[in-house]
């Protein structure tokens, strides 16, 4: 089957991916847009992964404001090269990262960040409630892990579902974008701050 230029125009807007890459998805696929999506994704996550040891320290702070002023975020956002730290394509990542913080509120960068304490608390949380719900107890373990996962969902950023395409996560969109710019690129930490929210003690 012959693949037209506009099959990989659209592949390669809808990825990031390279002209080449996207032809041989295409050729892979059969035409089949969808599986050569699905495929560069693939081979996306699997570059992006083999990336993730390697040193960032380089990259940026980014600052949102939303709403007149009303809901703040600064996010630092890292690469490898002070070269793609100065790109637009990392730049607009790293503005998209802002973006979801600030609509979406997380409490965390990933569930490797929660404190026990916190993850502890939930815990007891979805126990109490089970047991207020009447549930058999030898569900409990069940009930309370679902529960646990849904709180991680909710309340971390990298497992967020990204604002402008819900059917992927934010770390999907790391990863993709790790595959494309070719860097490992990590997200350190961020702050939001929400006018008139009372802050923890």
């Amino acid at each position: 089957m012959a693949i037209t230029t506009e099959q990989i125009k659209e592949l390669r807007e809808a990825t990031g991916a390279g002209i080449l890459d996207c032809r041989k998805a295409l050729v892979n696929a059969d035409g089949d847009f969808e599986k050569a999506l699905n495929f560069l994704r693939e081979k996306g996550l699997a570059t992006a992964a083999k990336r993730s040891d390697r040193e960032a320290s380089e990259g940026m702070v980014e600052l949102y404001s939303h709403g007149n002023g009303r809901v703040g975020v600064m996010v630092e956002v890292n690469c490898e090269t002070d070269f793609v730290g100065r790109s637009d394509t990392f730049r607009t990542f790293a503005h998209e990262i802002a973006l979801q913080i600030a609509a979406s509120a997380p409490q965390y960068v990933s569930p490797d960040h929660i404190p026990e304490d916190v993850l502890e608390a939930e815990r007891e949380k979805a126990r109490n409630l089970a047991r207020s719900e009447g549930k058999p107890e030898k569900i409990w373990d069940r009930i309370i892990d679902g529960r646990l996962e849904k709180f991680k969902d909710e309340a971390c950023l990298l497992r967020q579902p990204y604002i402008r395409d819900d059917s992927m996560t934010v770390e999907q969109l790391l990863l993709q974008n790790v595959a494309s710019i070719g860097e490992n690129i990590i997200i350190r930490r961020f702050a939001r701050w929400e006018l008139g929210e009372s802050t923890p003690e």
